[in-house]
């Protein structure tokens, strides 16, 4: 269980280390983005902060203009220094509101919110006391509506008000700093966090790729084995066929001389055997042809079965040795085969053979005898046909056989078979020779069957040929 969970984990270790890659750099990718976030809102938090210093010092830089504009109206007793109060006095108001509007917003800090409402209402009673101090010292009533309605008269402590806003100043820019250090500080863990995850990401892929190299390496050697494999048994198969070859030649010079002796036995023994039966029978009929009616007829039937069987020793002689081949050459043989064919099978002959024989190696002789001789059989049991044609060029390296038929046709079916004796031992006939042999579907019936093989001249006859059978 453990050798299949690891050979499982080693096939499929490229997926997991991708997986594990993709997880990382989502998760990376979240990490980073609500990092961003953070950052980008502790950052806004500290451009706000700085802001609210901003207008807190704006704040008592408008205080400091609106005493020094009293004390200016109090030694000059003039209207514009008056108006310039109240002009301050209004934009002292708007400050302090907007940063009301902050400090109310954050109420994360109420003591701030205290403080800064407890400035606003001493500002608001320090404008009062100074409208309510210009307007007696002024020798005339000045128009100070724009000073607001507050009452004056209150006692204002100035340095509270400053003491204040310089600690809610002090407030906002440590804010502001610890903001900026914050920002910083997820900053640098950002990026700490990046180059690790890019680290990470990486080595994942650097062992992805190494394991893929792995396999690709393993398999170009698997690849690279069965190549090797598939040639040897390519170099294998070739030199097991050129050996059957080799053998089905042999076993077919094997055949063709064992028929050749057992002919020439034939021809001999049984050939003479017979004709002296025959001549003795012959003699005894013509001796009691007059005495003995009876007898003479059993002799005329045994002279018959004699006959036959002469005839059959014969055609058995031709078929394993034809002494037509033999003695007068292809050319002479194949007109034969086929005359004898046709008159058997009511053929019309076509063929296309040469005016004068010529002479071949004798294995060649036998190769193209057969493979007609096969042909015609084939013909005469299976293609039903009406028309035969054979023919036969020769060429200065090769010779060409061709025999055709209108039978049937042979099937695609049948070329495939391998179980066809018949058109096996042609084809080994021809290819142990070194021969093309070719069969095919005739247009728009019969078969079509086309031989080439290489010649060689022979300029004698073969000297263990069986004699003609003359004598009977």
């Amino acid at each position: 269980m453990a050798t299949r969970l690891n050979e499982w984990m080693r096939n499929r270790s490229w997926a997991i280390a991708m997986t594990v890659a993709i997880v990382i750099t989502v998760g990376g990718l979240v990490i980073l983005e609500t990092a961003r976030e953070r950052i980008a809102a502790e950052y806004e938090s500290a451009l706000e902060a700085r802001d609210v210093t901003v207008q807190l010092s704006t704040l008592e830089s408008q205080l400091a203009r609106l005493r020094a504009y009293q004390s200016d109206f109090l030694l000059t007793k003039q209207t514009a220094n008056a108006q310039a109060y109240c002009a301050t006095a209004a934009r002292l108001r708007q400050t302090a509101e907007q940063l009301n509007v902050y400090y109310r917003r954050r109420e994360a800090n109420s003591a701030e919110l205290a403080s800064f409402t407890q400035v606003m209402a001493l500002i608001d009673a320090r404008i009062g006391a100074g409208a309510a101090a210009l307007q007696q010292a002024a020798p005339q009533p000045l128009g100070l509506a724009a000073c607001g309605t507050a009452a004056g008269g209150l006692a204002v402590d100035s340095a509270l008000v400053d003491n204040t806003l310089s600690l809610l100043r002090d407030n906002e820019a440590n804010r502001a700093q610890h903001a900026l250090d914050a920002s910083r500080a997820d900053q640098r863990i950002s990026t700490l966090c990046a180059a690790a995850l890019s680290a990470l990401n990486i080595v994942l892929f650097i062992l992805l790729f190494r394991n893929l190299g792995i396999q690709i390496d393993r398999q170009a050697r698997v690849q690279r084995q069965l190549i090797t494999q598939q040639e040897e048994l390519d170099q294998l198969v070739t030199e097991r066929t050129r050996q059957l070859e080799a053998l089905g030649w042999h076993l077919q010079a094997v055949s063709e001389n064992e028929k050749t002796q057992l002919a020439r036995e034939l021809h001999d023994e049984l050939g003479a055997i017979l004709t002296a039966s025959k001549m003795d029978v012959a003699w005894a009929n013509r001796k009691l042809k007059d005495s003995e009616p009876a007898v003479s007829e059993k002799l005329k039937r045994a002279l018959a079965n004699l006959d036959q069987g002469i005839a059959l020793k014969r055609r058995i002689i031709e078929d394993m040795r034809p002494t037509v081949l033999a003695n007068f050459g292809l050319v002479t043989a194949l007109r034969t085969l086929a005359d004898e064919a046709a008159q058997r099978n009511n053929w019309t002959l076509n063929l296309q053979l040469p005016e004068d024989d010529i002479q071949l190696d004798e294995q060649t002789e036998i190769a193209l005898f057969r493979v007609a001789q096969e042909s015609l059989t084939n013909a005469a049991k299976y293609a039903r046909a009406s028309r035969v044609s054979i023919g036969l060029e020769l060429e200065d390296a090769q010779v060409a056989l061709s025999i055709a038929d209108n039978g049937v046709g042979i099937m695609p079916a049948d070329l495939k078979r391998t179980h066809t004796h018949g058109l096996l031992g042609m084809r080994q006939r021809v290819a142990a020779r070194g021969g093309r042999f070719d069969i095919r579907r005739g247009v728009p019936n019969g078969t079509d069957i086309h031989v080439v093989m290489p010649c060689v001249r022979s300029a004698t006859p073969p000297v263990d040929a069986p004699p003609a059978d003359t004598r009977l």
